[in-house]
């Protein structure tokens, strides 16, 4: 798959040749796929791909990123020549963030995305509800973050920005309990987002979820060369991945939606989960092995990209926004746009 002259391998087993001034792509010994060197900028292994060492030379050469990541999008190294230009990648990035102003567009359109992606989910529950008192809540949950959406054009600095997203997010918690089905309601009702350590079982899976998503994430600000400690909307902390906690944001909801499935389909129950001493609620052991399945399976289902007009696999989703931010960054674009769902 090309997209953004980076090409994403993802068939298992496949072997990368160079041919000429031309990639070639093999598995089990059949050419699939044959790019020409000049129409790439990064090549991004997924799993096992085995690579000659003639291309990998020849890669450096001329400056394609080479980037490997485990079966599960986790990041493994990346490849570079000696003229890389992840150092000017990162000095923009380093720049931007120490601009005010442009670390509050770039902010701001995080939260967007996220505010708008939550708006949809509400919706569409609303449009699905059998109870009127249910469609009622969940109308009223998207009429409130419409109303932070207008609200964060006149935010002039971080701190109100992240007051809006906080309030919008507070909105959002509230309304999702009327997106569970009523005989799984009591079992997994949330009184808001709560963590370190979640005190609910809706809770305990959704900071599951999305330390999977952050990984992911995280591994695509990696890959494309960023540094992940260097954000935007989320205050640098050492230790911290901030750009990759960024980039999450507008992803979010796409956690929420395969939680929200797990449990109305009764795939995970009430034993599924443990509570400890202090009132901490944890996944079980068997439990966890159901989500990392049922995440896995989510990343290969297929949705169009509103800006590529491209068909892509779930999980490649983060690695084409860090992209699109490293494009901003670079001056190619003149403001970075988050993901929004149709």
């Amino acid at each position: 798959m090309e997209l953004l002259n980076t090409l994403y391998v993802t068939l298992p087993e496949s072997y990368l040749h160079l041919d000429n001034n031309t990639l070639r792509l093999e598995t089990e010994r059949e050419t699939r796929l044959r790019v020409p060197l000049h129409h790439l900028g990064a090549i991004v292994c997924f799993g096992y791909v085995g690579l000659s060492t003639p291309l990998m030379h020849r890669l450096a050469e001329e400056r394609i990123s080479l980037v490997l990541l485990d079966q599960h999008g986790n990041f493994k190294a990346r490849l570079e020549g000696a003229l890389s230009g992840n150092v000017l990648l990162r000095q923009a990035q380093h720049v931007a963030a120490g601009d005010g102003a442009v670390s509050l567009s770039i902010a701001r359109n995080c939260v967007a995305g996220k505010i708008k992606n939550g708006r949809h989910i509400l919706l569409r529950g609303s449009r699905e509800a059998q109870e009127e008192s249910e469609r009622y809540a969940l109308t009223r949950g998207a009429q409130d973050l419409a109303a932070s959406l207008r609200a964060l054009p006149i935010a002039k600095d971080m701190n109100v920005l992240r007051g809006l997203e906080g309030e919008a997010a507070r909105h959002y918690f509230t309304s999702l309990n009327f997106l569970i089905r009523p005989g799984m309601r009591e079992v997994f009702h949330m009184e808001g987002r709560n963590r370190r350590p979640p005190r609910d079982r809706i809770n305990a899976l959704l900071s599951f979820v999305y330390s999977l998503l952050m990984s992911d994430c995280r591994s695509a600000v990696e890959a494309v060369g960023l540094d992940p400690q260097i954000g935007f909307l989320h205050a640098i902390r050492p230790g911290r991945a901030s750009l990759a906690l960024d980039i999450m944001e507008e992803f979010r909801v796409f956690a929420d939606r395969l939680a929200l499935s797990l449990i109305n389909r009764k795939q995970i129950i009430a034993k599924d989960f443990v509570e400890r001493e202090g009132g901490a609620v944890l996944l079980a052991d068997d439990a966890r092995r159901t989500v990392l399945i049922a995440y896995q399976e989510r990343k290969q289902e297929k949705l169009s990209h509103p800006l590529l007009h491209e068909t892509i696999a779930m999980g490649m989703l983060p690695h084409l926004q860090a992209r699109l931010l490293a494009r901003t960054l670079r001056g190619d674009m003149a403001e970075y746009p988050p993901f929004l769902m149709r």
